[in-house]
């Protein structure tokens, strides 16, 4: 989900590496679960993110679908996301002691917060959002240490790939009649989402190969 706002606006006014340290870490958010509750369909989640959940909880996109997840459209663009539930619209995975069930393989958008991405050109960096977090006492943490994903240049890749290649799909649904619109929005949600990975195989050598052939798709439309 993309928002066109100014930096100053959200955020600290600074651009993060990897390496650099940043006032983040919430100390096991003991005693608070605020941000997984009341999120609406703002936590989108990638193809990496249903290659985890359906992985290491061993159900298929279909089966997530009925209870765990929801689809929704997007800046034009359907994509899954976590399924908010009850009164106070807490995520489905969060437990009544108020901590993550899939803590170990949440997902992405989970494991940056309170920080967020930035794209620029061909690069991405990371911003500390200030209005988001409800803990007042952050303790200091390497980016790449509090994001906590292996290989994470290949993480990198796989985000401004996957980034590029929705805005590409945006621009084109925003120009062509609900026909194509329908056609190659489930083109994408079968190619990215609903094809199962295989769990024997590394995802990003997965996803590339369905990256290349969703170009070709995307470029044609």
């Amino acid at each position: 989900m993309e928002r066109q706002v100014r930096l100053e606006e959200i955020s600290d006014g600074r651009k993060y590496g990897l390496n650099d340290m940043v006032r983040a870490d919430c100390n096991g958010c003991e005693g608070c679960s605020a941000c997984c509750q009341g999120m609406g369909n703002s936590i989108t989640l990638d193809p990496l993110d249903i290659y985890n959940l359906t992985i290491n909880l061993n159900m298929t996109f279909e089966e997530f679908l009925a209870d765990r997840i929801e689809l929704s459209v997007i800046d034009g663009i359907i994509l899954p996301h976590l399924k908010m539930v009850g009164h106070q619209e807490r995520c489905v995975f969060l437990n009544e002691k108020g901590r993550c069930d899939i803590h170990a393989f949440r997902p992405g958008i989970c494991r940056l917060f309170p920080l967020g991405r930035c794209y620029d050109e061909n690069n991405l960096y990371y911003i500390l959002q200030i209005h988001e977090c409800k803990k007042s006492t952050k303790s200091k943490v390497k980016v790449q240490k509090w994001i906590d994903i292996p290989d994470i240049k290949k993480n990198e890749q796989f985000i401004l790939e996957w980034h590029n290649l929705m805005k590409r799909a945006r621009n084109i649904i925003a120009q062509v009649n609900n026909n194509k619109m329908k056609e190659l929005n489930m083109f994408l949600l079968n190619t990215f989402f609903v094809t199962p990975y295989d769990p024997q195989t590394d995802f990003y050598s997965q996803f590339h190969e369905r990256h290349k052939m969703a170009l070709r798709n995307v470029n044609n439309s």
